[in-house]
């Protein structure tokens, strides 16, 4: 009887809930993820890049899209399809246009290191592939030093500081990363300092244990270093977040990561600047606390590895193909190593600042990362366009500007890498914008539904003809009732606090269409909610 009762109760709430159940809410569309929940203490975490690249390479975690059923539409987004500003994303250069100085400061929480006096190390590594200090300037900020190898100097160092400004204007939050040079006099030993030697046991670290690690690093004709300073994260790092699932000690990380639009969008972000090496590790969450609330934040870093470079050595040739697969590996197989991949026809010019980056056989659509990743795996059509319009915000100037931050000494790396970006956004604008109706930043304009063509605005000849059809919404039922010869851009009359919604069709492709629906609230005309199939 009590589970009768248990049951019954149960469904009369759901009964509640639907009878309830509405599309759009008074405060809809949301631009902010709510207020986060205070997290009191979060596990710190580290993952095994072997069995990462493992588990990825063989058998991708997360949940997958269904092969014969709707497919699984970006979550985490509001009803314009926008991701939430937040813990992971916020709205910058696309949304808000910055100037050529905001795009080449990058991250306004910091400045370069002080170079009016010393530079105390704090702790230092000396050993794996990239050498490297966390300092302290006189100002009391504390940057993450990092060199370039001797085979290509300049190299990992100018992709930090680039593509990290990128990232930055494209709305992930990044740490500053800095190009810096520096005399090894300006270095000096914290008091108690400690380093391990090669058994793994520490001891006092001295001025020769710092010559021997400048030792292992390129030195300029002048006796400076150049290195990347990067700014030190506030708060408290504690591993990197995964590209599937979600964080079981975070209460405001409630959309798995495989359906997140500023996740799944990333894929053209990183196919468009060579970020191959886009692994879970690269990645880092750190607990920061804002206005009295302790939270955390999703970071992306590790930037040395793109643009070209490997960091401490050009990027593979096959770069845009996975370690591994099946299909490529079967190919090379059967043909007696006749099968020329596409990756294999590259061209690259001899530029050792910059490594292998090239445009001519770049294509979006088949670029992937070393790895499987669960969220670009999961990508949809209209978070691929998601990507592209953000990275199509970016003029030829404004990439010159960000490019001039990577302070290549030959002129001949500076432009090969603002033409290789020039060219790889205009074929990922072109491939993208044509796989749904290409309009954006709907509005109403003295009673008109306004819109930007995106491809019009960027010379691809415009989304064509289309057919425009306006019905009655219901909030409560989403049911629809056409409005008989309304079909131009004009909204229909409609009472307070009713809902019409607009179809357009493109004509040359009729499964492509976007549904914009307007709402009237006190008084004014607002689009509130925007779908797109295709």
């Amino acid at each position: 009887m009590e589970h009768l009762m248990k049951h019954l109760i149960f469904l009369s709430i759901l009964a509640a809930s639907t009878c309830f159940a509405q599309k759009f809410y008074p405060d809809d569309p949301l631009q902010q993820e709510p207020p986060p929940v205070y997290v009191e203490t979060a596990l710190s975490r580290k993952l095994s890049d072997y069995y990462d690249l493992l588990k990825h390479q063989f058998s991708p975690p997360g949940e997958k899209q269904p092969k014969h059923a709707p497919p699984v539409k970006a979550q985490g987004v509001n009803t314009l399809g926008e991701p939430m500003e937040g813990a992971w994303w916020v709205k910058r250069h696309y949304y808000h246009p910055m100037t050529r100085e905001e795009l080449m400061r990058g991250p306004d929480d910091a400045t370069p290191p002080s170079m009016d006096g010393p530079w105390t190390i704090l702790s230092a590594k000396n050993e794996g592939v990239t050498p490297g200090f966390l300092v302290q300037d006189t100002k009391g900020n504390r940057y993450f030093v990092k060199f370039d190898s001797f085979s290509n100097p300049e190299m990992a160092t100018a992709a930090d500081s680039i593509t990290s400004r990128f990232f930055y204007a494209l709305g992930y939050h990044v740490p500053a990363n800095y190009v810096v040079y520096f005399h090894p006099d300006q270095l000096e030993l914290n008091q108690g300092l400690e380093i391990a030697d090669s058994t793994g046991r520490k001891r006092p670290m001295t001025k020769r244990d710092v010559v021997e690690i400048l030792l292992n690093v390129p030195k300029m004709q002048d006796g400076r270093y150049r290195a990347t300073a990067s700014f030190s994260l506030p708060g408290k790092t504690i591993g990197p977040p995964r590209w599937f699932g979600t964080r079981l000690d975070d209460p405001n990380d409630i959309v798995p990561h495989e359906h997140r639009r500023d996740l799944r969008g990333l894929h053209v972000i990183d196919a468009w600047l060579g970020h191959d090496d886009s692994r879970a590790i690269n990645n880092i969450d750190v607990l920061v606390k804002e206005n009295g609330i302790q939270y955390i934040r999703h970071y992306q870093l590790d930037f040395g590895s793109t643009l070209g470079s490997a960091t401490i050595r050009p990027n593979s040739a096959r770069s845009g193909a996975y370690f591994f697969e099946w299909t490529e590996s079967a190919k090379l197989l059967f043909s007696l190593g006749f099968y020329v991949p596409y990756w294999a026809r590259a061209d690259y010019p001899d530029l050792p600042s910059v490594g292998r980056l090239e445009w001519r056989t770049f294509d979006p659509d088949r670029w992937v990362p070393e790895y499987h990743n669960p969220a670009f795996m999961n990508r949809l059509p209209d978070d691929e366009f998601w990507g592209a319009k953000l990275v199509k915000a970016f003029s030829d100037d404004d990439i010159r500007a960000i490019v001039s931050t990577g302070e290549y000494s030959d002129p001949k790396a500076t432009e090969w890498v603002i033409e290789c970006l020039i060219q790889r956004r205009e074929k990922i604008g072109r491939t993208y914008f044509a796989r749904v109706l290409p309009l954006d930043n709907f509005r109403i304009q003295e009673g008109v539904l306004t819109w930007d063509d995106l491809s019009r605005i960027h010379g691809y000849g415009g989304a064509g003809t289309l057919e425009i059809q306006w019905s009655r919404f219901h909030n409560q039922t989403e049911q629809q009732t056409r409005i008989e010869g309304a079909n131009t851009e004009a909204v229909p009359t409609m009472e307070e606090g009713n809902y019409v919604v607009a179809k357009l069709v493109q004509t040359s492709k009729p499964a492509n269409t976007i549904s914009v629906y307007v709402r009237r609230q006190n008084q004014e005309l607002e689009v509130v909610g925007v779908d797109r199939a295709w």
